[in-house]
């Protein structure tokens, strides 16, 4: 008795301890999955590395669905961080990721086309087992019930089989057209795992782990939410916003396939960038791509039953086989279909099926209160549009140019020059673009001709100018043009000043410009002039920060100004200020320059014999020929205000 007690007692201790070591498991098991990090760059790369292990099993649909949305994440999140973040890796890591998602894309494609024939054409046999199941389910109240889809039911009963995966069964008849069509990708679909298992075989799993641990460290300086994102967002809006007006125009299957590309790459940029946006659209973002997503399904499934000649039988039989029992009201006893009607009966099922999603397309995205304008309505207005794209080529520039500061400070000291010779009429009308030619009513008399193209394209070179060293300073402003050139022009920019910026960049050093130049002699004589004209000034504003120091704060033309006009000339405030007269009138204000009159330019922090001195005196030459007059530099005055 006594050792019975205590038999009973020690497995009533060791079952106590077995119970709290499994609480306290569980505990950790749910402590862990609370802290584990379910977004990011990082999670998605070793989401990648999980996936490939999950696939190579069986390369069921789910696993290779699963596979394929963690590496479009990544290639995804790449796409965004690239326009911000040159660095090689990124380009190298979405070629990687390419490569395997495009390989195991048609088995996803032949996978999806066989869950869509088990959803248009369920086997006879699910049908029938459907009618079942739903008079054995305990009533529920109207508002619990769920509908469930044909073919459901089958699925659910397979277990550990994938439905895509489920092949034609031989006691369930089906739509003849569909069994001979699902054999058909049955056979494709073996062929597939195998090329995508050596797909997956080729892939560097050691190379990605590697940048699973490098890009996440250069993803983490840039601010997911900053404007820079969201201006980002907005180009990928006004790209699918342009696709989709293409759709609803021509309503083309390539023109909706285009249009859920587009829209895809808006939803990523949200979804991985925009926290606060994607809270609010996502459940929207994600409905409308699935809806363009089943269009294109559809015309697939329907250009495939095409292609494969499953209609091309005179007479096909159809309905219940020898020994069958299904009631008469699920299925005609005797049916036959020649191959023309069978194949009408699949075009007008797809089209309907289609339409439908068009058309809660329609209502969802066109209309003054459509989805559109509630995306648009959060992302950037007006001037900030300009504002953030050159932000964006700050932060690309930045990553390349050794020596950004010194960029932005010549970019400064260009655009002085520029204002001050546009303000002397030293540059001629050809500076601006045909868009950019202001009106008589902008320009008030004497002021400078406003030529915001080629002032733009001037900052641009000037802030772009060095990008080039990325690559080694030999030769460093020939691969700045390609660079530039090379680089998508940002929203709020024009692609014009851009290669116009690109040009000018060239030549900001190393030889000097001449029209018969390959990257000038395809340029009309306008624009050549303008090109050389900004190039000279680049070149000089360039030169004066040749320490890369910052030594000389400030640039400007001294021509034209009397001595009266300067502060602290020492005549009295009324005296200086009164105008000149001749005669009686009023004397107008020279506003140029006398013919042969040197070009005067005083620089805040000059020192004459300076090593920037020699270098400022051989880079003016350009601009000398350029304006036709010689160019003179001093140390700029300061005047004391007399009181």
């Amino acid at each position: 008795m006594p050792s019975s007690t205590s038999n009973v007692k020690r497995n009533a201790a060791i079952a106590t301890a077995t119970i709290a070591k499994a609480t306290a498991a569980e505990k950790k098991t749910i402590k862990k999955t609370i802290v584990k990090k379910t977004t990011g760059l990082r999670y998605w790369m070793q989401r990648v590395l999980e996936e490939c292990d999950h696939v190579s099993t069986d390369f069921s649909a789910d696993p290779v669905h699963d596979l394929r949305v963690s590496l479009r994440r990544c290639r995804s999140m790449a796409d965004g961080l690239i326009a911000v973040d040159p660095d090689p890796d990124w380009k190298a890591m979405k070629k990687a990721g390419k490569r395997l998602f495009q390989r195991l894309g048609d088995l996803r494609d032949l996978q999806v086309m066989m869950e869509w024939i088990e959803k248009l054409h369920p086997a006879a046999g699910a049908v029938a087992v459907e009618h079942v199941v739903r008079a054995l389910l305990p009533a529920s109240p109207p508002s619990e019930q769920k509908p469930v889809a044909i073919g459901d039911v089958s699925t659910k009963e397979s277990g550990s089989e994938s439905k895509s995966s489920t092949g034609p069964q031989p006691n369930s008849p089906r739509d003849p057209a569909a069994q001979a069509l699902l054999q058909i990708l049955t056979r494709r679909e073996a062929e597939q795992k195998r090329e995508a298992r050596a797909a997956l075989g080729e892939f560097d799993r050691k190379q990605w782990r590697q940048w699973s641990k490098s890009l996440p460290q250069r993803a983490a300086h840039i601010c997911p939410g900053s404007g820079v994102f969201k201006h980002l967002a907005l180009e990928r809006w006004t790209a699918a916003r342009d696709l989709h007006n293409r759709a609803l125009r021509n309503r083309s299957k390539v023109a909706f396939h285009t249009l859920r590309i587009g829209i895809k790459r808006f939803r990523y940029i949200v979804e991985n960038f925009l926290p606060e946006e994607h809270k609010a659209w996502s459940n929207d973002l994600k409905a409308v791509q699935d809806l363009l997503g089943e269009v294109h399904d559809l015309d697939v499934l329907w250009a495939t039953a095409l292609a494969s000649q499953i209609f091309s039988t005179e007479t096909i039989p159809s309905g219940i086989p020898p020994g069958g029992s299904f009631p008469d009201e699920i299925f005609s006893k005797q049916q036959s279909l020649s191959g023309a009607e069978l194949r009408e009966r699949w075009h007008r099922q797809i089209a309907e099926e289609r339409a439908k999603r068009i058309e809660r397309y329609h209502r969802k995205m066109v209309g003054p209160d459509s989805l559109w304008n509630v995306w648009r309505a959060g992302l950037p207005q007006g001037k900030q549009i300009q504002a953030l794209a050159t932000q964006r080529m700050k932060l690309w520039a930045k990553a390349l140019d050794p020596d950004f500061a010194h960029s932005e400070h010549v970019a400064r000291l260009a655009l002085e020059l520029y204002d001050g010779l546009a303000a002397k009429r030293l540059l001629g009308g050809a500076a601006s673009s045909r868009l950019d030619r202001p009106t008589a009513s902008s320009t008030g008399r004497g002021s400078p001709p406003d030529r915001p193209g080629a002032r733009s394209s001037l900052m641009m070179a000037a802030l772009l100018h060095d990008v080039g060293k990325s690559k080694g300073n030999k030769g460093h402003h020939k691969a700045s043009l390609e660079l530039i050139r090379g680089h998508s022009t940002p929203l709020g920019w024009n692609p014009q000043d851009m290669q116009r910026a690109a040009i000018v960049a060239r030549f900001h050093s190393g030889a000097l410009p001449t029209r018969s130049h390959k990257a000038l002699r395809d340029l009309l004589p306008d624009e050549q002039k303008t090109t050389i004209q900004l190039a000279a000034i680049l070149r000089l504003a360039n030169a004066f920060d040749s320490s890369h120091d910052g030594h000389i704060r400030r640039l400007q033309i001294e021509n034209g100004q009397s001595e009266s006009s300067k502060i602290g000339s020492g005549k009295p405030e009324g005296e200086a200020r009164r105008p000149r007269r001749t005669n009686g009138f009023l004397q107008k204000p020279a506003a140029g320059l006398a013919k042969n009159e040197a070009l005067v330019i005083a620089a805040e922090g000059y020192a004459p014999g300076s090593p920037t001195a020699q270098t400022i005196a051989a880079e003016r030459h350009l601009l000398e020929t350029v304006l036709g007059r010689p160019v003179m530099v001093r140390a700029m005055k300061s005047f004391m205000v007399r009181r």
